[in-house]
């Protein structure tokens, strides 16, 4: 029997799909609470870790959103990154290109001087441990373009920090032409850019991201195999698809880790990446992913090496890594 784990874990890696906010484990969650004298409906952490048991997108981003109440100091968001960046190196991912979504903190009432001191902090102790660290700012699709708008200008005392803008939450029914003039007025101002896209939301939303927002990276993209003119575009233009085996096994998005489309990618020649996207609440970090996906697909040892490989050539390595 092919021994995943070992094979995984001597790989050097790159995440680039990670959202720091989905790193809070029950633990953490409980612990902050605490700490901060937040209310959770839950009296113990087994109680929390039951609350992570959901099946679709729209569930997780209620708790995903519920959880982030906890994070009220500075040091709530050092202590987040801080844990994941040690994770991630025990891993062996070398470089790390992480998501951050301001509004949901902002419009809470949390300062960005107190979200962007912890995770700076973080960010830096990690790149002195050896870790490339950068940091995507997100804008939250179920909002507004003139809200995305308002965290580009309140976050714009840090923009040297950030290397690409990006855009998650709820895909279906907000697509990425909604984004149109931020997107461009980051580019201007810069920025990579990254668009979630082709998760739940159809093909289209793939064309989108690339013809009417120009990014540089899809986040996700498994429904881009169901239309093969795209399938033709990906591979000609090596545009690299961020894919999240074990976040798409738990919402659903696909039936089976067998059934998961990402040998497909490689057969077809797309620059397909591992991630692990929220792994506090999908059940498994980068490694998990590469090794639970590897034994259901009956990956190579070649393919699981393409993979690590691809991850660096999906990475903005050519850019600074305290910023753009």
């Amino acid at each position: 029997m092919t021994d995943y784990r070992a094979i995984v874990q001597e790989l050097p890696k790159a995440e680039l799909h990670i959202h720091i906010e989905g790193s809070l484990e029950p633990d953490m969650m409980f612990d902050l609470a605490q700490r901060n004298r937040v209310s959770l409906p839950y009296d113990n952490v087994e109680a929390v870790r039951q609350a992570y048991d959901f099946t679709c997108l729209e569930d997780f981003l209620g708790l995903y959103y519920a959880g982030m109440q906890v994070l009220r100091e500075e040091s709530d968001f050092h202590d987040l990154a801080d844990a994941y960046f040690r994770r991630a190196e025990a891993d062996h991912v070398t470089h790390i290109e992480y998501f951050f979504d301001p509004q949901a903190h902002l419009d809470r009432g949390v300062p960005i001087g107190t979200i962007m001191g912890g995770l700076m902090r973080a960010t830096r102790e990690a790149r002195e441990r050896g870790i490339e660290v950068s940091i995507i700012l997100c804008f939250l699709r179920h909002l507004t373009e003139r809200e995305a708008f308002q965290a580009l200008e309140k976050t714009a005392e840090y923009h040297t920090e950030f290397i690409a803008v990006g855009l998650d939450s709820s895909e279906v029914g907000n697509p990425p032409s909604k984004f149109e003039r931020v997107f461009a007025a980051a580019r201007d101002l810069g920025f990579k850019l990254v668009a979630h896209a082709g998760e739940e939301g159809p093909p289209e939303y793939v064309w989108e991201a690339l013809d009417v927002l120009g990014v540089d990276r899809i986040d996700h993209g498994n429904r881009a195999l169901e239309d093969d003119a795209l399938v033709a575009r990906l591979r000609r233009d090596q545009v690299p698809l961020t894919v999240c085996p074990l976040s798409n096994l738990k919402l659903a998005v696909v039936d089976s880790l067998s059934a998961h489309p990402i040998k497909r990618m490689l057969d077809h020649g797309l620059l397909a990446t591992v991630n692990s996207d929220d792994p506090a609440y999908f059940g498994g970090y980068v490694n998990d992913n590469y090794v639970r996906t590897a034994r259901a697909l009956d990956l190579t040892e070649t393919e699981l090496a393409i993979l690590a490989e691809n991850s660096f050539a999906a990475a903005f390595l050519g850019d600074a890594t305290a910023g753009r």
